[in-house]
C-alpha cells in the first residue's frame, strides 16, 4: 500500500489533465492506496466508498474539517457527530425540501437563471460556464439569504476563493492567503447582518436560521455564519459544475440531447447521470476511528481516508459500461438519486449526505428547461476544446456554445 507503480500520482499533471484513466488503474491494482503528499490512504472502488459514507458501524469521523474546512469556513455543521450534529441538521433542513424550497426557493430560482440568460439570449454566443453556470448558483443563494442583490459580484469572489481555498492540496501559499483573507472578510460582512436579523427577521432564509429552534438549541451567530459560508461554497459548486458538465455531455450525445428536449421529464434523470459521470466533487476525505480494514488492507486509526468518488461512480463492477454517459441508465432511480439512497455517491450517503441535493436538482431543472428554450439548437463553437481542470472538485475551464436567438415570450396578460 505505498505508491503504485505505473498509476499517475493525485498531483501529476497527467492525472490533472484526466483523472479517469488513473482511476481504472487504482480501482484495478490498487483499491487501497497510501499517497504520501496528502498523508491519506486512497479508496476508489465503488463499495469501499460507499461504505464510508454510510459507515453503520462508525468506522470514520470528520474529524479531519479541522484542518480541512474550519480555517476558512468556520467551525460546520459537517464536523458534528452524534446529537449536536442531528439537531444543527435538523435547523437548517426543513428550508431546502418540500413547501419551503417550492414557495422560497423556486420563484427565486425562477427569476435569476432568466435575467442570466435575458443578457445573452440575443447574441447567439455564450460561455455557460462564465456567463451562466458560475453565476446562477450563487446569486439564488445571496437572493434567498435576504442579502444585497448589489453584492453578487463580491460573494460570487469569495465563492471562488473559498473553492481555491478546499482544492489547495498543494498547498499554494498564495491560495491559502486569499481563502483566509475571504475568511475574514466573509465574517465582517455577515456577522452585524445576523445580529440585526435576530433583532428585526425578515421573511428570509438568514432570518428563518437565526430564529430556529430544535429542543430549546438555537445556532449560534458563528454556527449561522458558518453555514452560510459552507452553503455558499457547497451549494455553488455542485450546481455551478454540474451545469455545464450536463450540457457538455448533452452535446456529446446528440441523440439524446434531442430526447431530453422533446421530454423534460428526463432532465433529473440527465442531472443524476451526468452527477454519476463527470461528478463536481471528486474527492471527500473521513478519518478512521480505529483500525479499519477495507480495501484489501488496513487503514489505521486516526488517519486520513481519501474516498475517491469520480472513481467509485465509474467501477465497472456496479455500472454497465461506466465510463458511457446514458441517461436511460437503469442502475440509477429518479426516486432516489436526490436522496440518501442515491446510488450515485456525488452528495456523499448516511448523515453528512447534502442537506441541498434538492436545492440542486430544483436549480438544474429550472437552468436546463429555460436554456433549452432560449437555444433550441445549441451547439458547442466551431473550434472549441473543452477542457476540465481542478482535482478536489473538477469541471470545465469554459464551454463556449452557439445557438440560433429566440426571442423572450411575451408575458401573457
Amino acid at each position: 500500500m505505498t505508491t503504485a507503480h505505473g498509476i499517475p500520482d493525485l498531483l501529476s499533471p497527467e492525472f490533472l489533465a484526466d483523472p479517469y484513466p488513473a482511476y481504472s488503474l487504482l480501482r484495478e491494482r490498487s483499491p487501497l492506496l497510501w499517497h504520501e503528499p496528502t498523508s491519506s490512504y486512497v479508496l476508489s472502488r465503488y463499495d469501499d466508498v460507499r461504505r464510508v459514507f454510510q459507515d453503520r458501524e462508525g468506522d470514520f469521523c470528520t474529524d479531519n474539517y479541522g484542518w480541512q474546512l474550519e480555517p476558512v469556513h468556520g467551525r460546520t455543521i459537517l464536523q458534528l457527530d452524534g446529537r449536536d450534529h442531528s439537531v444543527r441538521r435538523a435547523l437548517v433542513a426543513p428550508a431546502f425540501r418540500g413547501r419551503d424550497l417550492r414557495e422560497r426557493f423556486l420563484p427565486v430560482i425562477e427569476r435569476n437563471s432568466r435575467a442570466l440568460i435575458d443578457a445573452f439570449r440575443t447574441t447567439g454566443r455564450v460561455d455557460l460556464v462564465s456567463q451562466y453556470a458560475t453565476r446562477f448558483p450563487i446569486n439564488v443563494i445571496v437572493d434567498v439569504l435576504g442579502l444585497d442583490q448589489a453584492d453578487h459580484d463580491r460573494f460570487h469572489d469569495w465563492y471562488t476563493s473559498i473553492i481555491a481555498f478546499l482544492g489547495n492540496l498543494s498547498q499554494d501559499p498564495g491560495v491559502a492567503e486569499a481563502g483566509l483573507r475571504t475568511r475574514d472578510e466573509f465574517a465582517e460582512y455577515m456577522l452585524p447582518i445576523i445580529a440585526e436579523r435576530r433583532e428585526n427577521p425578515g421573511d428570509d432564509l438568514l432570518s428563518r436560521l437565526c430564529l430556529a429552534e430544535v429542543d430549546g438549541t438555537r445556532m449560534t451567530d458563528g454556527e449561522v455564519k458558518a453555514f452560510c459560508s459552507l452553503l455558499l461554497a457547497a451549494g455553488g459548486e455542485t450546481t455551478d459544475k454540474a451545469l455545464a458538465s450536463l450540457f457538455a455531455n448533452l452535446i456529446a450525445s446528440p441523440d439524446q440531447l434531442a430526447a431530453l428536449r422533446e421530454d423534460r421529464s428526463l432532465i433529473p434523470r440527465a442531472f443524476a447521470e451526468s452527477l454519476r459521470f463527470t461528478p463536481p466533487v471528486q474527492m471527500i476525505m473521513r478519518q478512521a476511528v480505529r483500525d479499519v480494514r477495507i480495501g484489501g488492507g488496513t487503514v489505521p486509526a486516526g488517519a486520513t481516508v481519501t474516498c475517491l468518488i469520480g472513481a467509485a461512480n465509474r467501477d465497472p463492477d456496479r455500472f454497465a459500461a461506466p465510463d458511457t454517459f446514458d441517461l436511460f441508465r437503469t442502475e440509477l432511480a429518479e426516486a432516489t438519486s436526490f436522496s440518501a439512497a442515491a446510488e450515485h455517491l456525488s452528495f456523499a450517503l448516511g448523515r453528512h449526505f447534502c442537506v441541498g441535493a434538492l436545492l440542486a436538482e430544483a436549480e438544474v431543472r429550472v437552468g436546463v428547461n429555460d436554456l433549452l428554450d432560449a437555444m433550441p439548437d445549441v451547439r458547442l463553437a466551431e473550434g472549441a476544446e473543452l477542457v476540465e481542470q481542478g482535482l478536489f472538485t473538477r469541471g470545465l475551464r469554459e464551454l463556449p456554445v452557439e445557438f440560433s436567438p429566440v426571442p423572450r415570450p411575451r408575458p401573457t396578460r
